[in-house]
């Protein structure tokens, strides 16, 4: 056959069928999405600045650009929701790729806060004594570095410091930011990997301890990994059962009321296994990043080791946007299923306030107890998720964004109390630290006494709130568990705070650093929102509760 024959065959082909006959144009809301742009726009900016600006001068400059990029963002999420596109302009938006409602609104202006905060932790340069003349912050002078070699030495002695943390630390923040508000399954996947991918580096980029640093990152990343090869094969299995990436068309097909069924559609439909394998795949990943127990053995480890700011800025913005991603799953795409996923989330809420409440007793550094502490709040949470109903969504919009705060203060408290090799985090060095500096002491028993939910303190309001939406969802038994759990993990937040106060200090013991106004911006802003929050907590419910509406 001649090719002039080939080629007209293909063109007779082609125009039969025309599906190629023109491709339309992706139509794109850039207002709508202005919060991720602007982030990741000033994460490229970062990685320039590393390229052409002095070495001398990168510190101040990345710092400059990213207090105004989240600053910028969000101002645009406020805009954005005084717009009314958290309630009723709410809708699906980058054909379809993305939802922008008010549980996204909502979480990525945590998001955004919890960061800004965070990252004054990051840009800390004053508690550790200066070296060679040059002031450190709490990061490796030169990553790549073998750690205790003659090239960290030089390293330290030219005053190199590792200002790339500023733009990882505003990719991870974009990726966050697409998590929970992502409206198909692969969008999701891509934010999973565009946050996960930094924190991994960030993890190993201690100065102090740099191999248990690095140990603590690889242990991240290869745990990291399964779990996303786990989403990934549940993302597969879905897409297999309903032909569809769609968060919307999934639910549809789950409920049944999906139009024109192609006959390939109906034979996938009838296949229940693809359905639940997939979304027993695809929870267990986002339960790995909230730290729920089976899967949370990467927390303690990765807490410990990683620099202390960074552990900070992940246990808070991470929680906020896969419980957001959780939330989105389970409310929008299975809710055709609640009745088959709703007793293993119990389960799982029932272990893991249990084993992080229990376990946590038996630490001895003040970073891993912090860790276990936040597995036992993954479980308070989970009972929010459990519940089912609007008050369900807003009482867990409430308990992240009270629980982010209080978080990234407590840690940025950790940084301060410290001895010759760096943070004294064991629990004994503790001992008597109210006497020795009573400022530091109080407001570290203030984050602890939110932690262990007292009255009048942020954790308090966000604990009822989940507890109240859980017993109204049904799920009595849960709260009666939570209590308990509760009541197991005030006993070793409140011991920390006998041992500070009711303690002799030690001659040898830790001295606490003098920080910068940035770590006090941190520390105070913690406090605040724990005391407002706990005292007036009304305007945010009620702000919580505006929010607590999934667009479908």
């Amino acid at each position: 056959m001649s090719a002039t024959a080939v080629h007209s065959l293909w063109t007779t082909a082609a125009t039969a069928a025309d599906p190629i006959a023109k491709i339309d144009a992706p139509k794109i809301e850039y207002g709508q999405l202005s919060p991720t742009l602007i982030v990741i726009g000033a994460a490229i900016v970062g990685i320039l600045v590393e390229a052409f600006v002095p070495r001398r001068s990168r510190y101040y400059a990345q710092m400059f650009v990213s207090v105004v990029a989240l600053i910028a963002a969000f101002a645009a999420v406020v805009a954005l929701a005084a717009g009314g596109y958290g309630t009723t302009k709410a809708g699906i938006v980058a054909m379809g790729a993305v939802a922008v409602d008010g549980p996204a609104l909502f979480l990525q202006g945590t998001i955004l806060l919890a960061s800004l905060v965070g990252l004054f932790t990051f840009a800390e340069r004053r508690l550790d004594p200066a070296a060679h003349g040059n002031r450190v912050d709490s990061f490796a002078a030169q990553a790549a570095a073998v750690p205790g070699s003659e090239s960290e030495q030089k390293a330290v002695k030219a005053g190199f410091t590792t200002t790339e943390v500023f733009p990882l630390l505003l990719f991870a923040v974009a990726g966050m930011l697409v998590f929970p508000a992502a409206n198909d399954l692969l969008t999701l996947f891509v934010a999973l990997e565009v946050f996960s991918l930094p924190l991994y580096l960030l993890c190993a980029l201690a100065r102090r301890k740099r191999l248990m640093s690095q140990e603590a990152a690889v242990k991240y990343f290869l745990l990291g990994a399964f779990a996303s090869a786990f989403t990934l094969f549940g993302i597969a299995l879905l897409y297999g059962y309903a032909g569809s990436m769609s968060y919307g068309t999934i639910a549809q097909v789950v409920d049944g009321t999906v139009q024109n069924v192609t006959p390939a559609l109906a034979d996938t439909m009838g296949n229940d296994a693809l359905l639940l394998v997939g979304s027993a795949l695809v929870v267990m990943g986002l339960l790995f990043k909230v730290g729920a127990v089976p899967f949370h053995m990467w927390t303690p480890d990765v807490y410990q080791g990683a620099p202390t700011p960074v552990t900070g800025f992940m246990a808070a913005a991470t929680k906020v946007a896969a419980f957001g991603a959780l939330l989105r799953i389970l409310y929008v795409v299975l809710p055709g299923l609640r009745w088959d996923w709703r007793p293993v989330m119990w389960a799982v809420a029932i272990v893991t306030m249990l084993a992080g409440a229990i376990v946590a007793i038996t630490q001895t550094d003040i970073k891993r107890l912090l860790a276990y502490s936040s597995i036992a709040h993954a479980g308070f949470i989970l009972a929010g998720v459990i519940a089912t109903t609007p008050d369900g969504i807003s009482s867990v919009l409430f308990y992240l964004a009270a629980y982010s705060f209080v978080t990234i203060g407590a840690f940025a408290v950790v940084t301060l109390v410290r001895d010759a090799g760096g943070e004294a985090t064991h629990l004994s060095k503790w001992a008597g630290l109210g006497r020795r500096s009573p400022l530091v002491a109080a407001v570290f028993a203030v984050f602890l006494l939110a932690f262990a939910g007292i009255p009048l303190t942020s954790g308090f309001s966000g604990k009822f709130a989940v507890f109240k939406a859980a017993a109204e969802g049904g799920a009595a038994p849960l709260v009666v568990i939570g209590v308990i759990s509760s009541a197991i993990a005030a006993f070793f937040y409140i011991r920390v705070i006998v041992l500070m106060f009711f303690s002799e200090p030690r001659p040898e013991g830790p001295t606490v650093a003098v920080p910068s106004p940035l770590t006090m911006t941190a520390i105070g802003v913690g406090v605040a929102v724990t005391v407002v929050l706990g005292v007036a907590p009304q305007y945010f419910l009620d702000l919580a509760g505006q929010a607590g509406v999934f667009v479908r």
